[in-house]
């Protein structure tokens, strides 16, 4: 890891000086302004893997979405616009973050979206959701990720679906395993630009 584990996206509060900015992007077919800042992920503007994992996951019109890590909110916004019967629940652990995708739902008019702030699943306790989607913070390590996905898996409804993207350079197959084996089975939808897209789906008799 090169950054410092205090100046990095994955930190509760960043490290680094805040310096707000805006960056546009296109996904499922509309046009979308982001507020971005230093100390949260591809602050730059919407990284291949996020753009993948966007146009890849299916969201129903009424499902109620949780997004993991959810950065200044681009995968979750774009659930929430997907599912306008439904709502899109956004958690990242970095507070500035969270604090970037609630203003970025408003930015976008997006009402049925809910921000908060916390680790994993920690802050939705209790809940269960139709669909999960993560870009999961890999750096975080391998019994991270673990538990993140067996508690996805408990916050699922019996049928849930769960959509996960990761590099291929950086253990997308190893991660796409460790999902099999709490999931039972999992569907490679996309691959593209280094980056590997899959869907997971919780027994229907669990």
């Amino acid at each position: 890891m090169t950054a410092r584990i205090g100046n990095h996206y994955f930190s509760t509060r960043p490290g680094v000086r805040s310096h707000p900015t805006q960056v546009r992007a296109t996904l499922r077919g509309r046009a979308w302004t982001f507020i971005t800042d230093r100390g949260v992920f591809a602050r730059r503007g919407v990284d291949a893997g996020t753009r993948l994992l966007v146009e890849a996951m299916r969201i129903a019109p009424a499902d109620l979405v949780l997004d993991i890590g959810c950065g200044y909110g681009p995968v979750g916004l774009v659930a929430a616009s997907l599912a306008p019967q439904g709502r899109a629940v956004l958690i990242d652990v970095n507070a500035r973050a969270v604090e970037l995708a609630a203003q970025n739902a408003q930015l976008n008019g997006l009402g049925n979206v809910e921000v908060l702030q916390g680790d994993g699943c920690g802050p939705v306790a209790g809940r269960l959701f139709d669909t999960a989607v993560t870009n999961p913070p890999i750096r975080t390590g391998k019994a991270t990720l673990r538990r993140l996905v067996r508690d996805i898996w408990q916050h699922l409804r019996p049928g849930g679906r769960f959509y996960f993207v990761a590099r291929t350079a950086q253990g997308a197959r190893t991660l796409a395993r460790d999902v099999t084996e709490v999931f039972g089975t999992v569907r490679e939808m996309e691959r593209k630009s280094g980056y590997r897209v899959y869907e997971a789906v919780k027994s229907g008799d669990s």
